[in-house]
């Protein structure tokens, strides 16, 4: 057996633990409602390392207190999830994650979970590239995550456009970004659900809101890439922000408000989160209710980062 390698069953693991770094995403971004992301700088790191037996693993920073250190932990089922398509699992795991990204805000810490399962496990395995290709590793984040648009921006980075064919995989595109955009995350103490943030929205909408909403979401796409002073009109939504909008009271207050003073402000994701396009010379501390977390971030530009073998 070659040296620094482990083996089980048909698999060939590296010995030495891998560690990946993960942006958070915002999805949505208004109108292009499953389908825009946009990666943001503020990251997840994940150490895993193939052991001899059983499964440790440990949690600082976001969800320290809350998520559990069994096979349930979202990174452990992605490592899994990961290993059964590279051809087997390894005897033991031992994973550490350093989490940044807050948990049920909006902000695509799932998504960054699943990411950085899949792209360890890929990395763990020799060889793993070859079975498990970045269009690979999409269709089996989307799968997990249940819709493609945040996985695909955690994955690419950037801005990306996401769908899923009717009888295929979920696919995306990475998309140019304007350098002037400016990102700025407004963060409450509260979490949501995304799914039931998904409940609230109506099984059809009026083909008026259809139609806008799609002329929305082209102008959108060029706003982020070229011309972000047109992000106010273009980040306009009738498709599923006004349905939460009694959920998330706070929330949609604080959009409202910012869009009145000319801020393009959206719910990040299914909220609780918001994300603004801050102009040149914009402080946007000032609106934060009492109690929020103000980030100014940039646009990652890479997406999941392998940033080498670890220890």
């Amino acid at each position: 057996m070659a040296r620094g390698v482990a083996r089980a069953s048909r698999v060939a693991f590296r010995a030495a633990p891998v560690r990946v770094r993960v942006p958070a995403t915002s999805a949505n971004l208004g109108p292009g409602f499953d389908a825009l992301g946009l990666a943001l700088s503020l990251y997840d790191d994940v150490v895993v390392r193939v052991a001899d037996e059983g499964l440790f693993v440990d949690v600082a920073g976001e969800g320290a207190d809350s998520l559990p250190r069994t096979r349930r932990h979202l990174v452990v089922r992605a490592l899994q999830a990961g290993f059964d398509v590279l051809g087997g699992q390894p005897r033991g795991l031992e994973v550490v994650c350093a989490n940044r990204i807050p948990h049920g805000r909006g902000l695509g810490s799932s998504a960054a979970a699943i990411v950085a399962g899949l792209a360890a496990a890929r990395a763990l395995v020799l060889g793993g590239a070859d079975t498990l290709d970045d269009d690979a590793l999409l269709a089996l984040a989307a799968e997990l995550e249940g819709h493609p648009d945040n996985v695909a921006a955690c994955l690419l980075g950037g801005l990306t456009l996401a769908w899923t064919p009717a009888d295929g995989p979920a696919q995306a595109v990475r998309l140019p970004v304007s350098p002037a955009l400016r990102p700025v995350v407004f963060v409450p103490t509260t979490s949501a659900s995304t799914a039931r943030a998904r409940k609230l929205l109506p099984e059809t909408v009026p083909h008026a809101d259809a139609a806008r909403n799609a002329g929305r979401s082209a102008l959108l796409v060029h706003a982020l890439s070229a011309d972000p002073g047109l992000l106010l009109v273009a980040t306009e939504d009738r498709l599923h922000q006004q349905y939460r909008a009694a959920s998330q009271a706070r929330t949609a207050g604080l959009v409202d408000t910012l869009r009145a003073a000319g801020v393009p402000a959206v719910v990040s994701g299914a909220g609780p989160s918001v994300l603004a396009f801050a102009g040149p010379a914009d402080d946007l501390g000032s609106y934060a209710p009492r109690g929020w977390s103000v980030e100014v971030l940039s646009v990652d530009p890479a997406g999941v980062e392998l940033l080498g073998l670890a220890g």
